[in-house]
């Protein structure tokens, strides 16, 4: 699933008549659009807290927008570390199978009966429930480790994170030590993790299975997913917003688009639409019209 914030910039003539050749959104480009590396937490984490902020990511959508108006620029990802070879990894607080094997984890039934019994916390839908796979989407927010399967625990770090929409809790069979050639099999512990999202979590996307890390495998049980029902937030200089039933298609205004991939935030098309507005109110026409963008979908 890809979380998009689409900027179809449907505007308005500043002061002019309508543009004479219609336009349409090229969903080509979103597509063939290179899918961000990150799309949930690195092997073996066990904290990564919410680095997201509305501010930076609205002014860097605005100044992206005005650099493509006139240039083309691109952005890359930072690769993360990894553990040091054999170093302990913190104590992990869900129970274990008598059995440790990756097949034992998978059939122990405490985790499917914890899944299955767990309360859907008030503001939220169950997307899912008991799933053997993890949210993987390139609208990760970030991940706690928690000391309970608690949903609850886990809606509250999801509210108390910005544009949060989505959380993911589940069971992880991780690896006592870091594995390595020196320890490439140790024995395991239990993870109680809960991810946060930047978009809706679906059934769907629940595809990470796990890996192997050396000899070690990694794998997931009793995988609860939960969606927040509310609604973008409001943007300064905007009305709005208001639920549709698909994709606005206003050929005569189109103006242009953006794609804006990962977290699923509002802002990125206010900022944008508004640094196009002001880049072509300072490069009008030779008549003095420009099209300013009104609104966006």
């Amino acid at each position: 699933m890809r979380s998009t914030c689409l900027v179809a910039a449907l505007a308005g003539l500043a002061c002019a008549a309508p543009k004479p050749n219609p336009q349409f959104i090229n969903f080509e480009e979103f597509d063939s659009a290179e899918v961000p590396e990150v799309t949930g937490p690195a092997p073996g984490a066990v904290s990564e807290p919410v680095a997201y902020s509305e501010p930076v990511a609205k002014a860097e959508a605005a100044a992206e927008v005005t650099a493509e108006l006139s240039t083309s620029e691109k952005r890359s990802l930072v690769a993360r570390g990894v553990n040091d070879p054999c170093s302990p990894q913190p104590e992990g607080y869900g129970p274990k199978p008598a059995e440790d094997t990756a097949a034992a984890f998978l059939a122990f039934d405490t985790f499917s009966t914890t899944a299955n019994d767990a309360p859907t916390p008030q503001g939220y839908a169950l997307s899912f429930s008991n799933k053997q796979a993890s949210v993987s989407l390139n609208s990760y927010l970030g991940l706690y480790t928690l000391k309970s399967y608690d949903p609850i625990k886990c809606q509250q770090l999801c509210d108390a994170a910005n544009l949060c929409s989505g959380f993911n809790i589940f069971y992880e069979r991780n690896p006592t030590l870091a594995p390595a050639e020196a320890c490439p099999k140790p024995s395991s512990l239990t993870n109680i993790k809960c991810t946060l999202w930047g978009s809706p979590v679906t059934p769907e996307s629940a595809k990470n299975k796990g890996q192997y890390r050396r000899d070690f495998q990694v794998v997931i049980a009793g995988s609860n997913g939960y969606t927040k029902n509310n609604p973008p937030e409001a943007q300064p200089g905007f009305t709005g917003p208001v639920a549709l039933g698909g994709a606005i298609n206003a050929p005569n205004s189109y103006i242009g688009q953006k794609y804006f991939p990962g977290v699923y935030d509002a802002g990125l098309c206010a900022g944008a639409c508004q640094a196009n507005t002001a880049y072509n109110r300072r490069h009008p026409r030779a008549d003095g019209t420009y099209d300013a963008c009104n609104f966006y979908n």
